[in-house]
Parts: C-alpha cells; structure tokens; sequence
C-alpha cells in the first residue's frame, strides 16, 4: 500500500501497486508508447506530488524535470490553486458556455485580455493545445470568406518544417514531424513550409550572425508569394517545442510578423508550450513586441491542474463573426467543457501567483542556473549543443560533435539517458536524442542542481566521453 507519508490527508486506501500495474498492463494504452510486450521496463505508477517532487507507489521521489509535460508551473499541491478549486467546487463544478456563462470563465476571459499581447480582446475557450490551434485554424479560415472584404481564396496555411501543433488533424496537418504524422498523410489538407530558423542545423546553410537572417527572409518570401491565398502562417513563437526547443535567432518572429501584417494575412502564434512564463516573459510573443492576430493557449493556463485552453482574437477577427442568426456568420464549433469553471478558477490563480512581482523575473535566473550547471557537458564529445530560452532547454546528443551528425534513431540513446536519470531521482522524456529539461518555474536553486547532476551522470553513463565512433 501506498506509506502514510505519501497519503495526505487520509485519504481513502488504494489497490496494491502489483495490482495497479496489472491493471495498467492490461487496460492502459500510454500516448506515445511503442507497448512492446518484451520491453521489461515498467512506467513509474505516481501516487502522490509534492512542490517540484511526484512519489511513486514505492515511496520514491521523483523531482519532475519535464513539469509533467510542460504544463505544471508552480509545483504539486499549492495550497493557493488547491483552494481555488475546492471553493468553486462548493459552488459550481461545471455548465456550459452554448448560450450561457459562469463566472469563473468569464473573470479569466477578463483577465487573459488584460494581460495578454495589446489588442487581443475576445478568448474562445476549449480544452487542451490541440483544441486551442484547431480553433484558430478554423477561426482564421472562416475570417477570410466573412471578413468586410470576403477573401474565399485565402484558404491556405504556411507551417514551420519540423512544427507541431498537436494531435488532431487541423493540428496535424499544419505539424511536420515525420515520427508523430507520416502515417496520417492522407487525411491532411496541403500546406506551405517555410524553413526551421534552426542555428544549430541551418536547413539553408548558414551561419550567424553572417547570414543576415536568411531563414526570416525564406518566410518572409514565402509570405509574400503566397499573400493572395494564404489565410494565416502558425508559428511557435521563439521556441519550437517538440521539434527539439529550437530557439529561433532574435528578430525572426518579428520580421514574420511585419510580413504578415504587410501582405493582409493573419498570424497565429501557437503559445501552448511557450506560454504563462517559460520563456521569461509572460508570453514569448513579448520578447519581440508581437501581436498576433490569434494568439492559442493551454498546459501551463491552469498551473498544470486541469484541462484548459483558449484562443484568443483580435476585435477586428472577432467582428466578421457577429450579425444576426439569419446571417449565418456564428463560428459553429465548440466543446462540452469549454469554460470549464474548476479550470478556470484554477488559472486565476495560477496567473495570480505569475504575475506577484519578481516571479517571471526568477525565471531568467533560474534558467541561467541550469544552462551553467550543465556546463560541464560541452566538453562531452557526444553533446552537440545545449540551448535555452527562459526555462526551457535542450541538450542535442549527437554521433560526432564535429560533424553533428545524428545518433542512429534505432538506439533511442535520447531515451536511455533519460532512464538512467531517473534511476537518480529525475523524471525527463526526451524528443528523439534532445534531453529536454522544462522543470516548474517555482523549482529551487538546490533541485537545479539536482537536475542538472543526474543529466550529467546520465550522460557519461550512456555515453561514455572515451567511446567514439
């Protein structure tokens, strides 16, 4: 059973953890898990968090190095969320947004135009990332066939190569990571691509700070190409997430930006992975002085409690949607838990705890933190690159330093260090061989340090330094 300690609040008794991981084995299907039959290792069974730390059912802990997929902020158990949600439950757990409100959702609506990018003004409410860009993507197609001036050809997209945006097939088809979306091919609408604003491996060749931003002047020509059939470009601003946390070169997103204002199409910026704080600044578009004309939230929008997400749009989009029933110009889509109001009081507080003076702030320092502690690593043969924005951060593991060229996928080293780490306390999940640390922006100097110590005993571990070729 599971140790007192672990058991706050006397809470009711729990299965046997044999039996939990029998019934895991039998009726559980994991996201994004081969499930080979002969793979011995078994999946950590948490029962318990507490601050940066999850306890699994044999009372160990695990300081969660990846915020429980990038979406837990301030820790597990904040007595201030945690309260929250236990005040709106005593009054209202959930009703529909279709012809009605609650109050939770409509403060947060409030409160996301109060702080988010100027001019953005209207928040449509949905459940998770994925939910949040299909939104868009429908939101900004619709806009061009009832805006003033109907623009019906303008039903086109412009994705960055290696995107992701998720899990449905709006999201897919504007995503292009081959491992996640080959198999769904025809199923998908045509998209344009513009190159990855990628240093580290320049898709066109080149090298900063001599190459003048060729790669924003690629989209920047593709934008204007295309002007006449292009609805919006989607971007992960600053950061591509799962493609790697690839940084984008400073000034790219802006130059994006102005071409998409210049040339009449509209800009989502993805801000799923990069929002609520990971960056440094509240949104990333920040870092940049960018509006977007549709701005897509979820993960971190509640703390890491409970499925949320938004997408936010500019009054002008928002406009081509309203007109009497007759018109037929309602945006006819929606879900059952849009707005839900436990959600929505918990990222009141969460954004409450955000916004206290000097906690974004913390976060720079923090991250600076890390990226020093794994210092040590540059000097691995095997360790191509580490890269950071705010607090979220990359070690690229590679074959040759030298020649960067990639470890063979089939070793799933990126996997194996990452299970070494957690044999030391740290739960991580790798993307392919980049090691990603995105830890809560509440964790402390001594747990950065802990991180950063079992990456770089995992690393030597899986990779010893006198071991090339």
């Amino acid at each position: 059973m599971v140790p007192a300690t672990d058991n706050p609040g006397n809470l009711p008794e729990l299965p046997s953890p044999e039996t939990l991981r029998q019934w895991d084995r039998d009726h559980l299907w994991h996201p994004f898990e081969p499930h080979d039959p002969l793979d011995p290792r078994q999946p950590p069974l948490f029962v318990a968090g507490e601050g940066c730390w999850l306890i699994d059912s044999e009372g160990n802990r695990l300081l969660d190095g990846v915020s429980s997929l990038w979406c837990n902020l301030h820790g597990h158990r904040v007595p201030r969320i945690d309260q929250a949600v236990r005040d709106q439950l005593a009054r209202l757990a959930h009703a529909t947004l279709l012809g009605a409100a609650n109050v939770p959702a409509v403060q947060l609506a409030r409160k996301l135009v109060e702080v988010a990018p100027r001019g953005l003004q209207r928040v449509f409410f949905s459940d998770d990332g994925a939910t949040a860009v299909e939104a868009a993507l429908k939101i900004a197609f619709q806009y061009q066939q009832q805006r003033p001036d109907p623009k019906p050809g303008k039903n086109r997209y412009l994705a960055l190569n290696e995107a992701y945006h998720g899990d449905t097939l709006g999201a897919v088809a504007v995503g292009d990571i081959p491992r996640f979306h080959r198999q769904f091919g025809p199923l998908l609408f045509p998209v344009h691509r513009a190159c990855q604003p990628f240093c580290y491996r320049c898709p066109l060749g080149k090298a900063r700070p001599a190459c003048n931003l060729a790669c924003a002047d690629e989209a920047v020509g593709l934008i204007e190409r295309h002007a006449d059939t292009l609805a919006a470009v989607i971007v992960e601003p600053v950061v591509q997430g799962a493609a790697g946390m690839v940084v984008a070169p400073e000034g790219w997103l802006g130059s994006v930006a102005r071409a998409c204002k210049r040339h009449d199409v509209l800009l989502i910026a993805d801000e799923v992975a990069t929002g609520f704080g990971r960056t440094g600044r509240l949104f990333a578009c920040e870092h940049e002085g960018v509006t977007p004309d549709l701005l897509c939230l979820a993960k971190g929008i509640t703390g890491g409690y409970l499925p949320l997400a938004a997408t936010l749009a500019t009054d002008q989009v928002f406009q081509a949607f309203c007109g009497p029933a007759s018109a037929g110009r309602a945006f006819y889509h929606g879900h059952t838990y849009s707005g839900n109001p436990l959600g929505a009081a918990a990222a009141l507080a969460s954004l409450e705890i955000l916004l206290e003076p000097g906690y974004l702030e913390a976060v720079e320092k923090k991250g600076r933190l890390l990226e020093d502690a794994l210092a040590p690593l540059l000097d691995h043969p095997r360790v191509g690159e580490i890269r950071r924005k705010g607090l979220m951060l990359g070690v690229e593991l590679v074959a040759n330093r030298q020649t960067r060229e990639p470890l063979p996928p089939a070793r799933r080293t990126g996997r194996a260090v990452c299970d070494h780490a957690r044999g030391l306390g740290v739960l991580l999940r790798p993307l392919g061989d980049v090691v990603v640390l995105m830890p809560p922006l509440a964790i402390q100097s001594g747990e950065i340090g802990h991180l950063a110590d079992a990456v770089i005993r995992s690393v030597h571990q899986i990779l010893p330094a006198g071991e090339i070729g």
